[in-house]
């Protein structure tokens, strides 16, 4: 299977029924956690990747294809954290929730095809751990920009780095094969 398209949609179809089952068990208990607590959510998932990637053994039993799927839904609550005020109403109904979801992930997966585009898939003939290493160093990006209140001089924001980083996990998820799980 090598249409990029299919293989998205089925990444984030699976992504997205998680982040939707966990929606109706804890509500949007995450509207609490604030935009620096988000990043470092990311931040902890994709360096358990990297120290996955290099011990190969894991002692708590939890792979690597849940942490890349924990990227993608955390990059997307960091989306929608960024649209709703510090005062917006914390509880969410379940539909708007589905809304936005879908909103983000396919503005997300626009970009990742204008970008296909120019740089003509290379993700296909990258290593799995420079997804990873790909997707750390856009953590720190995002916390210096934090650090620094948001302002950047001439570099891209938050919500791009977050669609770089959802992008990246997707990429790696598809060249693990979830794309092609039912």
């Amino acid at each position: 299977m090598t249409d990029t398209n299919t293989e998205y949609n089925n990444v984030i179809k699976h992504c997205k029924d998680l982040f939707l089952k966990k929606t109706k068990d804890y509500g949007t208990a995450w509207r609490i956690m604030r935009p620096r607590s988000i990043t470092d959510q990311i931040y902890i998932k994709a360096q358990r990747i990297r120290t996955l990637e290099v011990k190969k053994v894991s002692k708590v039993g939890e792979d690597i294809l849940g942490e890349y799927i924990g990227i993608i839904n955390y990059c997307v609550i960091a989306m929608m954290q960024l649209e709703l005020s510090e005062d917006a109403e914390e509880n969410l109904a379940y539909d708007i929730v589905a809304k936005q979801y879908t909103e983000k992930v396919n503005e997300t997966r626009d970009l990742m095809f204008a970008k296909n585009h120019d740089y003509g898939e290379a993700w296909r003939e990258m290593r799995i751990s420079s997804l990873t290493d790909l997707i750390l160093m856009k953590i720190h990006r995002v916390k210096q920009i934090e650090d620094n209140d948001g302002q950047t001089l001439v570099s891209e924001g938050l919500k791009a780095n977050y669609q770089d980083m959802l992008n990246y996990a997707v990429f790696a998820l598809v060249k693990l094969g979830l794309a092609e799980q039912k």
